[in-house]
């Protein structure tokens, strides 16, 4: 059952003002060095994008109408607001962090309008002030003090064992040979526990300096680094880079140039891309005048490991067509998170997987009152509670999969956020 949004935004119409920062030299040479401990959100990449601040509103939705719901509280947020932009570029005025649950049930999925937000792009820094005071000054933009590491933390499997993991992948490869479904994705939770609460900040600052060709977040609790945009929208463009297919790194560039190669030829991770990039662009086709599909993934790169990649662009049927957030929830879950056929994978997910994900696998990014925005796939995630978190990790499942390749490559993937705990 869907229960109604539970928002505890302030009465009356908010006011967005974003100016620029005419002196970027004056910024520290990170964005996280800005974040204060008061409900810090983030979006970063490569350096660019933005931390934010304070909660002007918010809106809490869950079921299977929580974007429904989601888009339907945020399109009266912002036709409502008043905004005053001397920027006007993507990331500026009116801006909402939101994280979705995976799965329908309980899809616990939250937006969160902040009251400072402070963004760069292309050389270009600004300030968005948001609340209901049009007068309300400029924040000073001072550097925080560095947030104090994780103490003393230790690891603990989470819902299952990595043996008891292994069976149910293999439960499932069966039920892929036996004609059931073509493709499952598996994930798994491991436990970190800490001496004392474990500030955020921390492994934000670890994976953003890490993983900078991925997008690190952090909205309501949920963090991480990860390397998959589901969907961006900007000025009519869409754009959805498909990650399927995954070879773990040695640090051993000749090697890994060689395991590289591999992995393109791979039948095993070719037939595991395919689904998922044949599932982008089908949920994508209805709401565009046009896509293009490269026939050939390339090969991504990342610290700990390497995945098949597709960029799959499109433009939507007008100016005024569906929102980053209709888009996100058209594409999920995509095959790189569910499994093909999407409906079965979903429901084999519910029954032999034996964990509730939370937000893990599910949008999670930033919309502006234009409907443009950037939304990822909650991968190399977790879910912070004071001094404990709870890491994630997810391996597509074939006909061919092997149990024990796909628990080393699950470990692979807890890397990121495992090391930015305990650095």
């Amino acid at each position: 059952m869907t229960s109604p949004p539970a928002a505890d935004a302030p009465p009356g119409r908010l006011v967005a003002r974003t100016v620029e920062v005419v002196a970027p030299d004056s910024m520290p040479a990170s964005l996280l060095d800005l974040l204060p401990s008061d409900e810090p959100m983030a979006w970063l990449r490569r350096g660019e994008g933005m931390v934010a601040w304070g909660v002007a509103a918010r809106c809490r939705t869950s079921g299977p109408d929580r974007f429904a719901d989601a888009a339907d509280w945020w399109q009266q947020v912002s036709s409502s607001a008043f905004v005053r932009d001397e920027v006007r570029t993507p990331g500026t005025g009116l801006i909402c962090f939101a994280s979705f649950g995976f799965a329908d049930d309980p899809g616990d999925s939250v937006l969160v309008v902040p009251r400072v937000i402070v963004g760069t792009r292309r050389g270009r820094s600004w300030v968005t002030i948001i609340g209901q005071d049009e007068l309300a000054p400029m924040p000073q933009l001072d550097t925080q003090p560095m947030p104090p590491a994780p103490r003393n933390v230790t690891f603990a499997d989470g819902a299952m064992s990595g043996a008891a993991w292994e069976s149910v992948v293999a439960d499932a490869v069966r039920r892929i040979g036996s004609g059931e479904l073509e493709k499952v994705v598996l994930a798994r939770d491991l436990v970190a526990t800490a001496d004392v609460e474990i500030d955020v900040r921390w492994p934000l600052r670890e994976l953003a300096e890490g993983y900078q060709m991925c997008w690190t977040f952090h909205v309501d609790r949920l963090f991480g680094a990860t390397p998959e945009l589901l969907v961006r929208r900007e000025r009519g463009l869409v754009t959805s880079r498909v990650l399927a297919g995954t070879i773990r790194r040695t640090g051993d560039d000749e090697r890994d140039a060689g395991l590289a190669g591999q992995l393109a030829r791979s039948s095993k991770d070719l037939e595991e891309h395919e689904y998922a990039v044949r599932s982008v662009a089908d949920s994508l086709a209805p709401y565009c005048s046009s896509t293009n599909v490269p026939e050939v993934p390339f090969v991504l790169h990342l610290p700990n490991v390497m995945h098949l990649a597709t960029d799959v662009t499109g433009v939507v049927h007008d100016s005024d067509g569906a929102s980053v957030l209709e888009l996100a929830a058209a594409l999920h879950p995509s095959a790189a998170v569910g499994g093909t056929p999407t409906k079965v994978a979903v429901e084999l997910i519910a029954e032999i997987e034996g964990m509730d994900r939370g937000r893990y696998a599910g949008p999670v990014g930033w919309i502006d009152a234009d409907g443009d925005g950037e939304f990822g796939i909650a991968l190399r995630s977790a879910q912070i509670e004071a001094h404990q978190v709870r890491l994630f990790a997810g391996c597509g499942i074939v006909a061919d999969s092997d149990p024990e390749a796909e628990l080393a490559e699950a470990q692979a993937k807890f890397l990121p956020v495992r090391d930015a705990l305990t650095d």
